[in-house]
């Protein structure tokens, strides 16, 4: 790897770790999977942040579960061994996971909770999907469940439950009840984000530890930004 990595800056972003797995708080600029050479994948960060604490004379051992977008921020959990890494797979495969999820929108959804169920096909050249009230060729049936939790002048706070985990399945899914992500231009908000970020946090995880059995229970803290601190701190005092 060309690239420094900043391994302080790394070692402040683990939420949890053990001998078997790492979970860390993704910032909205760190790429988990790119095609783009000159794309740092967060998961090169984290193996040689591995590397330099243990003090390791090869390349940590590190195996991706799960996927968040580029612009997105929260949760990432990584295996640290090829035994977790198969326990997990296995764990999310068979949705025996709880993946909550912070949304900011524009528009808040005439119902406050609600469950959305569509059949989402991804574009690849768009890197876009779209959702279908039917099953159509090439596409997933969809499910998340979504909870309103307050507002601020001009924004409202999602609370989002994945149950599948489909290609951008919340940006798609909210877009169809209007309900846009901020900054999300891709998915029908009308302006980015200045870092080129969208509002859409991957909050909470709960799951069963893979080797231990035990539950595990993590938080994510939302980025340094003026409105997620509001929304943040608002819940914080409800």
């Amino acid at each position: 790897m060309n690239q420094i990595i900043n391994v302080d800056e790394i070692a402040k972003q683990v939420l949890f770790e053990d001998n078997h797995i790492i979970i860390l708080n993704k910032k909205p600029s760190q790429v988990i999977q790119s095609a783009n050479k000159n794309d740092v994948e967060f998961g090169d960060m984290v193996r040689q942040y591995l590397k330099v604490k243990y003090n390791k004379p090869g390349d940590a051992f590190l195996a991706m579960v799960h996927r968040l977008d580029r612009p997105v921020s929260g949760i990432i959990m990584y295996a640290k061994t090829s035994k977790a890494g198969k326990r997990l797979a296995k764990i999310f495969f068979n949705r025996e996971i709880k993946k909550i999820y912070w949304a900011v929108v524009k528009k808040k959804p005439e119902l406050e909770n609600g469950v959305l169920i569509h059949y989402l096909k991804k574009n690849e050249k768009q890197n876009k999907s779209y959702a279908y009230d039917h099953e159509v060729e090439g596409s997933f049936k969809s499910e998340l469940h979504y909870r309103y939790l307050t507002s601020s002048d001009n924004y409202h706070l999602l609370e989002i439950e994945l149950m599948t985990g489909r290609h951008h399945q919340i940006r798609t899914q909210l877009s169809t009840l209007e309900c846009f992500i901020k900054g999300d231009i891709k998915y029908g908000y009308d302006r980015p984000n200045h870092d080129l970020s969208i509002h859409l946090h991957a909050r909470y995880l709960v799951f069963v530890h893979p080797v231990s059995h035990d539950e595990i229970r993590i938080t994510a803290p939302t980025p340094p930004d003026p409105l997620w601190d509001y929304f943040q701190k608002k819940m914080e005092a409800l």
